[in-house]
């Protein structure tokens, strides 16, 4: 074999290493955390973000309400963070399948199991469907919902938006309040990020929110979307006008440009 020969070999080969290389994706190293103690709260500092799912969470109520606050945000902003960005790479992943003219086994599945999850039609449909509000939204959604972290759903279940239970065989907890039709259940989760998963496919699937789903395609100003949350709650525009409240009076904005710490997105 010529040199020349050798050397275009070489050259293919390390051309070949590189492409490779630029296909694999950095994968973010997630830190999962069952809070013993509060002093486990990796408090937030700055815009960047120590990606920990915490589970399990409780002793809010002991502390002063602004330590609280900051405790209940600095626990629930990573993992909505963790989750907007797995549903991220999903988007991704649908976009690219849209230009594939030859689908696999495994790229059906993946997307049949996201069209159901979320009840869309086609792939555009779905990926309207996948758009998220802004942190300051969820943040905001959080403290009403869960009581700034007080409630007893929260703490036994790490459900922290209330989400119901209507099915037996899933994990679930029983409601003190009861309905004519019977016992109210709501949904206990592995961890936070489950219960922000969750969250995010109700707004992304149920017809009360196509409204916001449409608002999300023009703008990502929460003032703008907060009158499409109306039917999150029996109190309407009450409960979005508490929720805008809660927004200014904590500066939840600043939230909105927070992101996960890049120290944690390792290549494989």
């Amino acid at each position: 074999m010529s040199i020349r020969h050798r050397l275009l070999l070489l050259w293919i080969f390390g051309f070949s290493l590189l492409v490779g290389c630029a296909k694999k994706e950095p994968v973010l190293q997630i830190i999962t955390t069952k809070v013993d103690s509060l002093n486990q709260v990796n408090l937030l500092t700055d815009s960047l973000v120590k990606p920990v799912v915490y589970t399990h969470v409780s002793g809010l109520e002991n502390q002063t309400v602004p330590h609280a606050k900051h405790l209940f945000i600095s626990i629930i902003l990573p993992s909505v963070l963790i989750v907007k960005h797995n549903m991220a790479q999903e988007r991704k992943k649908l976009i690219a399948l849209k230009e594939k003219k030859k689908w696999n086994h495994e790229d059906s599945v993946f997307y049949h199991e996201l069209k159901l999850q979320y009840k869309s039609s086609n792939v555009e449909n779905l990926l309207k469907r996948m758009a998220t509000v802004p942190n300051s939204i969820v943040l905001a959604q959080a403290a009403v919902e869960s009581g700034w972290g007080q409630s007893r759903f929260f703490k036994e279940g790490n459900n922290i938006f209330g989400m119901w239970s209507y099915n037996r065989h899933e994990p679930r907890i029983k409601a003190a309040l009861k309905r004519e039709a019977g016992p109210i259940y709501v949904r206990a989760y592995d961890d936070i990020s489950q219960s922000i998963a969750d969250y995010f496919k109700t707004l992304g699937s149920a017809y009360a929110y196509r409204e916001l789903r449409t608002a999300l395609q023009e703008s990502n100003d929460p003032f703008t979307l907060l009158p499409h949350l109306k039917y999150y709650s029996e109190r309407r525009f009450e409960y979005t006008e508490q929720l805008r409240k809660i927004i200014i009076y904590n500066n939840l904005t600043k939230y909105d440009t927070y992101t996960l710490d890049p120290h944690y997105f390792v290549t494989p």
